[in-house]
């Protein structure tokens, strides 16, 4: 099955390495942008050709809440009006984006339909949730990307409560970019808030105007005559340049065109930070102190409240905050760094009936980072650091040039020359991971499992157990996690900055014995990373 594995996903890894970070191949490093974002005017005029049967410009609607137990969500291209003034081209689930916020009851037995109107074919993967290996929407290694015309039907039983997301995973680096994403929720009926609100965080391309001389200067230089300090100075440079991702958007839309938050006095409220982009987007909840509820879904333990810290939310993790409102008026949740990107990526939660401006933008200062490691309270756990595991595993994480190219790799190697972590079904897994870049941050995501942070630069936890599916890995920190190989097949474990995971940063956790009765075809153009 590792044979198997490494040969269907390599095609589709290395035909979009250039979509993410080097574009080498192409002269004038445009082949591997998203051409779905450019400037106002190409914009415009690419929206000209989304058009409806009757000939009129076809416009994205608002996200719905929907009943997911059974359901359809169409795949479509549309154009998604981000403000008063600009209107980009995008691909969509259900003519939204995000696409349809699923919500399913634990127990519920999930049924979603995909039907493709796009020209390119598509999937969907269940980011975060543990469905069965043949639902986890990986092309070329689960089931094929569904072509044009066609569908495929999802079906997972509902058992862990909490805040996932959905996205396809065909050519995933550029259909993210163009709008192929969703909610899913899973509620806990033992769980009741008065207001319950979702935000997808989400970063685009508005201009056309990347810089692209850096790019072009490393292609016509003599890598031979660089020495291995200024090949790796360069590389990060350029890998880290995240600045053509100009417009940030929470459920797709910027600025003050953002829907608010409504509340009124006394309420109970819950808001659900998904990041569906590639940029770590840190939020800040003005004016009430809140509580840090769950991470990737999973609850923590004797939250404490806290007031004027930022949520560091990196690509792939949610976050749920809870609050009551206590302090009637209009209060910011916003994005705080000095970056001017950030002033585009801000709602307002408003008490009904308030009137007036009670409360400034403060998103240019310093805040404290919340820090999951020390929060809440310890309780019994599934690992500890000095118990035994079956498997051992040390995964450096590092930024460098190979082949004139710049590439992401797992211990020095490249997908999918990466090498598996081979288990058998209840081993114990021990994962290192160490972020060898000077400059990158790795979000590392595991398909159909959660794992346990034991510790982190060398120090075990001090707080609540933390159970998660994706975990920053910021450069020089080192992390040790755990997880139970509880669910048989092939499975993805990857940088969930896709830049870096279409450029080699992808390795996979392989049972063994595990037989798949899926053939892929070659005819349709899997592309899975």
């Amino acid at each position: 099955m590792k044979g198997k594995l490494k040969i269907l996903l390599a095609v589709g890894a290395f035909s979009v390495i250039m979509a993410g970070c080097t574009n080498s191949g192409s002269p004038n490093g445009m082949e591997g942008m998203d051409h779905s974002k450019m400037n106002m005017s190409d914009s415009q005029q690419n929206a000209n050709q989304n058009k409806d049967q009757s000939g009129e410009i076809k416009l994205a609607q608002a996200t719905p809440v929907v009943d997911g137990k059974e359901f359809t969500i169409t795949a479509q291209p549309s154009n998604l009006k981000v403000s008063n003034d600009l209107t980009l081209p995008v691909w969509t689930f259900n003519n939204s984006v995000p696409g349809p916020e699923i919500r399913v009851k634990v127990g519920d037995t999930v049924k979603i339909k995909l039907k493709n109107e796009l020209e390119e074919p598509v999937s969907i993967h269940w980011h975060g949730y543990p469905v069965p290996n043949n639902m986890d929407g990986i092309p070329g290694v689960t089931q094929d990307a569904v072509p044009a015309g066609k569908e495929f039907t999802y079906e997972f039983k509902a058992t862990v409560p909490g805040t996932y997301w959905y996205h396809s995973h065909q050519d995933s680096v550029n259909q993210l970019d163009k709008g192929l994403y969703g909610a899913l929720i899973v509620e806990n009926p033992n769980e009741s808030y008065d207001r319950d609100y979702t935000l997808v965080l989400d970063e685009w391309m508005s201009s056309g105007e990347m810089d692209m001389s850096n790019m072009e200067d490393m292609e016509g230089m003599d890598h031979s005559q660089m020495n291995l300090g200024d090949m790796s100075n360069m590389t990060e440079m350029a890998g880290h340049d995240m600045s053509m991702y100009d417009l940030y958007t929470m459920n797709g839309k910027t600025g003050d065109s953002i829907d608010k938050l409504i509340v009124k006095e006394g309420d109970k409220v819950r808001v659900r930070l998904i990041n569906a982009g590639y940029i770590t987007h840190t939020l800040h909840l003005h004016g009430h102190e809140f509580k840090v509820i769950a991470s990737d879904g999973q609850p923590v333990n004797s939250p404490a409240l806290i007031s004027d810290q930022g949520i560091a939310i990196a690509p792939g993790e949610r976050y749920d905050l809870e609050f009551t409102a206590n302090n009637p008026g209009l209060w910011l949740l916003e994005e705080h760094e000095k970056d001017g990107r950030v002033k585009n990526m801000r709602t307002v939660i408003e008490y009904e009936g308030a009137t007036g401006q009670t409360d400034a933008s403060n998103a240019g200062d310093e805040l404290p980072t919340f820090d999951l490691t020390k929060y809440g309270q310890q309780a019994k756990a599934n690992f500890s650091l000095d118990q035994k595991f079956d498997q051992d595993v040390k995964l450096n994480l590092n930024t460098e040039m190979k082949d004139g190219e710049m590439v992401y790799t797992i211990n020095g190697k490249i997908f999918p020359d990466t090498d598996s972590i081979k288990v058998d079904k209840g081993d114990k897994v021990k994962v290192t991971f160490v972020n060898l870049s000077k400059t990158d941050d790795h979000p590392m995501h595991l398909h159909g499992h959660f794992f346990q942070v034991l510790s982190k630069n060398g120090k075990p936890l001090e707080g609540t157990p933390m159970i998660k599916d994706t975990l920053n890995v910021k450069p020089g920190e080192e992390y040790v996690v755990a997880f139970e190989a509880d669910n048989p097949g092939g499975w993805m474990f990857h940088c969930h900055d896709l830049h870096h995971a279409s450029a080699g940063m992808v390795t996979d956790v392989m049972y063994e014995g595990y037989k798949s009765n899926y053939t892929p075809d070659p005819t349709v153009g899997n592309k899975p990373e």
